[in-house]
C-alpha cells in the first residue's frame, strides 16, 4: 500500500515578502504572500489545514520575522521547522567555505532546481536582492553573486541623489529620458550580473544549459536574458517541500 505524503505548509520569509503555500500531494492547493513588515497578517488567508499537516520554512528576514512565523503556525496548532544550509542535501553539495553562511532561501532554491534538472544551470532569484547561483550538473553549488535587485537599485538612486527622483520609466535600449534611463539601467545591471556568471561558468568548463528564474522581478528580467529561461516563482517553496519530505 502506497503511503501518501503528508500535507506541507511551506513558508519563505524574505526581505520584502513572506510567501506561503500549502502542498497536498503534488499540487499547491493554496498560496499567498504578505509584506514582511506585516507579520501579524501572515495567516489571515490560511485555509483549514488537513490533519497531519507539517510546517517548514526558510527565514532570512531577521529575528522578529522569524518569531512571527512561529507564532502564526502556533495559532493553527503547527510546529514550524526552519531549515539550515548544509554541506550536502538531496544531491546538492554546498561549495561555500562556510556552508551555514549560505542563505537558506538560496539553499532551498538550489535543491529544487537540482530536482528539476541534472544539467548545469544558473539559479536566479530576483527579489529585493538579486542572487545568481552556479549549480553544476554533478550537483555542486560552485558559488554565486548577491547584488541589489532592480527595484532596490532604483530606490537607492532616489534616496541617494539630489535630482534623480524615483519615477516610472520603461525599458529602452537607448533611453532618452531620465525615468527610462533609471529603469533600463537597473534592468541592464541585473542582466549584466547574470551574464557575467554565465561567462564564468563557461570559462570554468560547465556552461549553464538553462536559467531558472524566480522572484518578483523575474518578469522584468526574463525578456532580456541571454538564453531560454524557466520561470518558477515557487522555487524556494518547492525546495522546502522536498527537504521536509526527505527528512
Amino acid at each position: 500500500m502506497t503511503r501518501l505524503a503528508p500535507p506541507v505548509l511551506a513558508l519563505d520569509a524574505g526581505n520584502t515578502r513572506v510567501k506561503w503555500g500549502l502542498r497536498a500531494g503534488d499540487e499547491w492547493v493554496a498560496r499567498g504572500s504578505v509584506l514582511t513588515a506585516q507579520p501579524d497578517s501572515l495567516d489571515r488567508d490560511w485555509p483549514a489545514f488537513p490533519a497531519g499537516t507539517r510546517a517548514i520554512g526558510s527565514s532570512v528576514g531577521g529575528a522578529a520575522v522569524t518569531a512571527g512565523l512561529h507564532e502564526a503556525c502556533a495559532r493553527h496548532g503547527l510546529a514550524l521547522s526552519l531549515i539550515a544550509s548544509l554541506p550536502g542535501q538531496l544531491g546538492v553539495r554546498n561549495g561555500y567555505r562556510d556552508p551555514a553562511q549560505l542563505g537558506t532561501d538560496r539553499w532551498a532554491a538550489l535543491v529544487a532546481a537540482r530536482a528539476e534538472s541534472r544539467s548545469s544551470q544558473l539559479v536566479v532569484n530576483a527579489g529585493t536582492a538579486l542572487t545568481v547561483d552556479a549549480l553544476r550538473a554533478d550537483g555542486l553549488f560552485a558559488g554565486g553573486l548577491i547584488v541589489p535587485g532592480p527595484a532596490l537599485m532604483r530606490r537607492a538612486l532616489g534616496a541617494g541623489t539630489a535630482q534623480l527622483r524615483l519615477t516610472n520609466g520603461v525599458f529602452d535600449p537607448l533611453p532618452r529620458s531620465t525615468p527610462d534611463a533609471i529603469t533600463t539601467g537597473s534592468v541592464q545591471a541585473a542582466v549584466g550580473a547574470i551574464e557575467r556568471m554565465h561567462e564564468a561558468m563557461a570559462a570554468a568548463g560547465f556552461a549553464p544549459e538553462r536559467i531558472v528564474l524566480s522572484g518578483g522581478a523575474a518578469p522584468e528580467l526574463a525578456p532580456h536574458l541571454p538564453m531560454p529561461v524557466t520561470l518558477n516563482d515557487n522555487l524556494v517553496l518547492d525546495g522546502l517541500v522536498l527537504i521536509l519530505r526527505a527528512a
